[in-house]
């Protein structure tokens, strides 16, 4: 859901998951389908959800997932963030700044309504939770009962696709 913030930062040492998939295959909600490729710079949709792989925050700046990363601690990375927030808010383009969202979020709706991503997006999920495939299920269950996996997952074993 933090692709739905106007700014996005990151510590330097942040690791990202910004896929679905390892939960079972499970296709995701949270209007991933509206706000994901209107951040992408380098590379598509399918590339970050289908890497099941720890995104770094340089990495995660590298293809437009985050904004800015920078501090080497909290205390660093609060006070630049405070610093950075003080000045969007006191800008004195912050009026033409929240009209253009306004714009872009009304030629959106025109476009393509967000309830139309909801939509499209729980029908996906349908299939997760009511479908023949029980491995959102298991992995769900896994997930909070904390249940270490007991075997190397494929993507993380590509020497067993041979």
């Amino acid at each position: 859901m933090a692709l739905a913030a106007d700014h996005v930062w990151a510590r330097r040492s942040t690791l990202l998951n910004p896929h679905y998939k390892n939960m079972g295959n499970l296709y995701g909600s949270e209007y991933w389908t509206y706000l994901l490729p209107r951040r992408l710079t380098s590379v598509g949709a399918s590339d970050v959800m289908g890497h099941r792989l720890p995104v770094s925050a340089s990495q995660a700046l590298a293809w437009g997932l985050v904004d800015g990363v920078f501090g080497t601690s909290l205390e660093t990375f609060v006070a630049e963030v405070r610093a950075r927030a003080t000045a969007l808010a006191a800008g004195a383009d912050l009026p033409a700044l929240l009209q253009a969202k306004r714009q872009r979020r009304d030629d959106d709706e025109a476009r393509k309504p967000l309830a139309a991503y909801r939509e499209e997006e729980l029908a996906r999920m349908h299939r997760n939770f009511y479908g023949f495939d029980p491995s959102y299920h298991i992995a769900r269950s896994n997930f909070v009962r904390r249940v270490a996996p007991s075997w190397t997952p494929r993507h993380l074993a590509v020497h067993r696709s041979a």
